[in-house]
């Protein structure tokens, strides 16, 4: 009877060479997609135009245009991000992208963790650590997102609990794990919002929903990570505690 075979170990598996740039926090996947396919990557010494050519992840002997491609230095950023900007590195309308703000830093490739929209403010992290990033983006890591949110109308406490509750828009189901009201005016009012997952224009669609609309959006939190005072359109690094606060086990 022939021996059971074995599992492969972790460090043996291999995967496609794009993700395995991008895992080493040179570029995005994307873009490493992109480099591949016009030959300027090569495996010891041999151009590779596939994106999906096995390669381990230890893998020695990677180059880019002719220089060797070994693990970036990890940089985890935040990022107070202000109305207007859009969260991507290029802009097919030419718009302001939130890279305007850390142009003159000098930084390694960051990929945003997560979104905020165009007309959305406040909380956004980067980094070129992709692991870190789908830990706290993974919706099966309830990673909570905290939100202040100013509203064209006052609620009632019925209206609090009906967003709790949620609505099913487009086949999904959106709700919030907590809503409160912050401070209300005649007109309109401050809610804080707490999601523990993100769906596309989540917020704005659930207030929607319920026929309320959204003056301003500001994320203030990402788990126990708080925007505090940080100006906006400024950025700066985050913490050894506060990356390791974030990481998923």
């Amino acid at each position: 009877m022939p021996a059971p075979r074995r599992p492969t170990p972790t460090s043996s598996r291999r995967h496609g060479l794009a993700r395995v740039l991008s895992k080493r926090g040179v570029c995005s996947r994307s873009q490493a997609e992109q480099w591949v396919r016009a030959g300027r990557v090569a495996v010891d010494g041999r151009v590779v135009r596939d994106p999906e050519h096995p390669t381990a992840p230890g893998q020695g002997g990677i180059t880019v245009d002719g220089r060797p491609i070994g693990e970036a230095a990890r940089v985890y950023v935040m990022v107070n991000k202000p109305r207007g900007l859009v969260v991507s590195a290029a802009d097919e309308r030419g718009r302001a992208t939130i890279y305007d703000t850390l142009a003159a830093a000098r930084l390694p490739w960051l990929g945003p963790v997560g979104r905020l929209d165009k007309a959305s403010e406040g909380l956004l992290l980067l980094s070129n650590d992709t692991v870190w990033a789908a830990g706290i983006t993974d919706p099966a890591t309830h990673q909570e997102k905290t939100y202040h949110v100013q509203i064209d109308c006052v609620p009632d406490p019925v209206m609090l609990i009906r967003l709790g509750e949620g609505v099913v828009d487009q086949g999904e189901h959106l709700a919030a794990r907590k809503v409160a009201l912050l401070r209300a005016g005649e007109k309109n009012a401050w809610l804080e919002i707490v999601l523990d997952e993100g769906r596309n224009r989540h917020i704005r669609r659930l207030l929607a929903a319920h026929g309320i609309g959204v003056l301003r959006l500001v994320r203030v939190a990402i788990g126990g990570l708080v925007l505090g005072d940080l100006p906006k359109g400024q950025w700066r690094h985050l913490t050894a505690d506060e990356v390791h606060a974030l990481r998923v086990p």
